[in-house]
Parts: C-alpha cells; sequence; structure tokens
C-alpha cells in the first residue's frame, strides 16, 4: 500500500526502506488494488489447477513407464505389490488441488494478501509447462518466478534434467548433444530474465529495485520475527561475523541442489519437490504459503507411506507448532509474559520437523527404488535378513 502511495506521489516507491517487492508486481497492484482480494483467490485457483493438470500429467508418465518396465520383466517377482494401479493414482491429481486449497496455511497467506500466492502460481506454471514439456514456457516461468526471489533458480536443474530425459537426451557431459540443449534452455532462461529486468527498468525508470529486492533478501537488513531461521541468529550476531554467517545460511539453498542433481537425475519430478523444500525452509523471509506449495505434493507420494519411518512424529510436531505459533507471539508481543526465546524455540522445533519429514521421503523415495532394482524382501550372503540403510 505505501509503495503504491508513494508511486501515486511520483516518487520512487524504493527511496525508503518500506517497499521490497518487485516493479511487476506494484504495476499490477496499481491497476487491480481494488480487487485485491480476487487477484489473490484467483493465483491460488490457478496454483491448484497447475498443479493438478501437472501432477496428472506426471501419473500417466509413471504408469507408462511402470506398464512398459513390467512387459520387459525388469522388476523382481517379489515387487509386485509394489506397483502403482491406475484406480489408486485416478484421485491423486484432485488430492493434490485440494491439499493445497484447503491447507490452513494457503488460507492464512490468502486472507493475509501475501505476494506468495502470486509466486506459487508461477512456480505451479513452470512444473506444469515443464512436464508438459515446453522448454520455452519452462524458461519463462522460472525467470519470473527467480525475478521474484532468486532462489527458484535452484529448479533450473531438475528442469533441465526432466527436459533432457523426456527428448531421450542421455546426461552425459561427454556428449555434444547434452551441451547443444542446455545450452538452449540455458539462453531461454537468462534471456527471459534479461527481458524480464528490462523492462522493469523501463516501467520504473531507475535500477533502483535491485539493491532494494535482491539486495534485501541475500543481506537480510530486516530481523522482524517470522518462521525461518535467520531473524533470532542475526539479532545475536556480532557484526563483523555477519557476512560470513550470511553467505553460510545462503549457501544452504543452493549447495544441496548440486548433490541431489547427481542422486535423483533419474527422478527430475521428485527433484523438483525436493528443492521447493529446501528453499521453504532455508530462503531468508519464508512465508506459510511456502509450505503449503511443497505440502500440496505429499499426496502424489502416497506409495511412499509404508517406507516412511518417522511420519507419525513429525505430523505431531508440525502440527503443534502450527498452534503455538499464535500463542507464543500473544506472550511475547502482547501479554508481555514471554520473551523471543519462546517464540523462537517453536521456529527452530518447526523447521526441524520439515527437515525430518523432507529427509524421510527422501528415503522412503530412494529405499522403493532400490527394492524395485533389487527386490523387497533383501537377504545377506548368509541368508538372514538385511536392513537398508540411508548413507
Amino acid at each position: 500500500v505505501e509503495g503504491l502511495a508513494l508511486l501515486d506521489l511520483g516518487v520512487s516507491p524504493y527511496s525508503g526502506d518500506v517497499f521490497h517487492e518487485t516493479p511487476l508486481i506494484i504495476y499490477l497492484f496499481h491497476f487491480v488494488v481494488d480487487y485485491a482480494e480476487i487477484v489473490f483467490m484467483i493465483a491460488d485457483g490457478i496454483t491448484a489447477v497447475a498443479l493438478y493438470l501437472a501432477v496428472q500429467n506426471y501419473n500417466k508418465n509413471v504408469f507408462r513407464k511402470q506398464k512398459y518396465a513390467l512387459e520387459a520383466d525388469r522388476y523382481p517377482h517379489d515387487c509386485l505389490e509394489l506397483m502403482r494401479s491406475p484406480r489408486e493414482m485416478h484421485y491423486i491429481p484432485l488430492k493434490v488441488a485440494m491439499f493445497y486449497l484447503l491447507n490452513p496455511f494457503t488460507i492464512l497467506s490468502c486472507v493475509a494478501k501475501s505476494t506468495c500466492g502470486l509466486n506459487n502460481a508461477v512456480i505451479a506454471l513452470f512444473i506444469l509447462s515443464t512436464l508438459k514439456g515446453s522448454a520455452l514456457l519452462s524458461a519463462v516461468f522460472l525467470a519470473l518466478a527467480t525475478y521474484q526471489s532468486i532462489y527458484p533458480l535452484t529448479l533450473f536443474a531438475p528442469a533441465l534434467l526432466f527436459l533432457l530425459q523426456r527428448l531421450y537426451i542421455p546426461v552425459n557431459p561427454c556428449r555434444s548433444s547434452f551441451w547443444s540443449f542446455t545450452l538452449q534452455y540455458a539462453f531461454m532462461f537468462v534471456g527471459s530474465l534479461i527481458v524480464i529486468i528490462c523492462l522493469s527498468f523501463f516501467l520504473l525508470g531507475s535500477w533502483d529495485f535491485i539493491p532494494s529486492v535482491y539486495g534485501f533478501i541475500l543481506s537480510v537488513p530486516d530481523l522482524t520475527p517470522n518462521i525461518g531461521l535467520f531473524w533470532y541468529f542475526f539479532a545475536e550476531m556480532f557484526e563483523h561475523f555477519r557476512f560470513f554467517f550470511i553467505c553460510v545460511f545462503q549457501i544452504n539453498v543452493f549447495f544441496y541442489t548440486i548433490p541431489l542433481s547427481i542422486k535423483l537425475k533419474e527422478h527430475p519430478v521428485f527433484l523438483i519437490f525436493m528443492q521447493i523444500a529446501i528453499i521453504s525452509i532455508f530462503k531468508s523471509y519464508p512465508t506459510v504459503g511456502d509450505i503449503a506449495l511443497y505440502m500440496a505434493f505429499l499426496p502424489a507420494w502416497s506409495h511412499l507411506y509404508r517406507f516412511l519411518r518417522n511420519i507419525f512424529l513429525v505430523s505431531c510436531v508440525l502440527l503443534a507448532c502450527s498452534a503455538l505459533f499464535p500463542v507464543l507471539w500473544h506472550l511475547w508481543i502482547y501479554a508481555g509474559s514471554a520473551n523471543s526465546n519462546f517464540y523462537y524455540a517453536i521456529t527452530l522445533l518447526f523447521n526441524v520437523g520439515q527437515i525430518l519429514l523432507v529427509s524421510d521421503y527422501f528415503y522412503a523415495y530412494l529405499r522403493r527404488e532400490h527394492h524395485l532394482s533389487h527386490g523387497l524382501y533383501l537377504r545377506r550372503k548368509d541368508g538372514s535378513e538385511a536392513t537398508l540403510v540411508l548413507k
């Protein structure tokens, strides 16, 4: 609202330290500010529809590959119970869409009029475009998502892996076809990003938005309490250590992309889920809307439930923390009977719960794939039952 007021007065909305959204967002709301509630509801609707179509397309591909593998007798005979049936997969896209729309985090984000809903819509459209095999649209929507908050840049790797897989191009740096398509996709992504940034410059008439938007995300100057890991740590940090630890914290989002891409290069859709979850946990200014996006994918991995180890404990932790957030905030800010340590303890526990949830699904996915290759009932050389350990 303050950014729009400054824009109406002919003053750059980035002249102060209040507005940190991108120029395209402020110009969008300059025209639809009277219908802001409808815009956010439409954005959530677009996200749900895009996720529905994306998961539907993914399930068709999974079932087709499973059918071919069964016909070629590639699976051990004791793994037939791990196969996914069409009946089981039929309602999964609808469950994913409903899991997003009816998630309390999505509703809270929409009621709060958080622009995270718009970011989620762009990311959902990027996922849909990628799964449909449209390299150009995938690059454009990825550029839009990156333009909004930098962190979706990590989704470049899974998108590229999926498109390479779809075109039957082997992920081999020694092959010219690999580099040819990689450079094409990178060119489309970088070109789209440059066009969007230049459009922002022409709309605003200056480059003020770059330090105000991207510098703000990376340097974390605002330590207002949120559900992330940054605010409390840097509030207690000595100034001369600040730059080093900002680099350490920020690199978390980008660092895991390389090992995960190597491990999951044959499973790029699951890699997209992992990357979205990592972004929502480790970004500098997370919101509940970020959590709602990756949690919407959980019904798509319903076949992994038998391999999850800590799902009950993690569910209880996340539910308890979600209930305690407003309670401890009220005790700290309004009642004055608690302090920041109470709120940060719940924040820390909530993020640990998310990390356990994501790592549990990662373990379950790898375990199922291992069973599909080596059989469901593993035996040691001496004939005793073996236990699978993730290292």
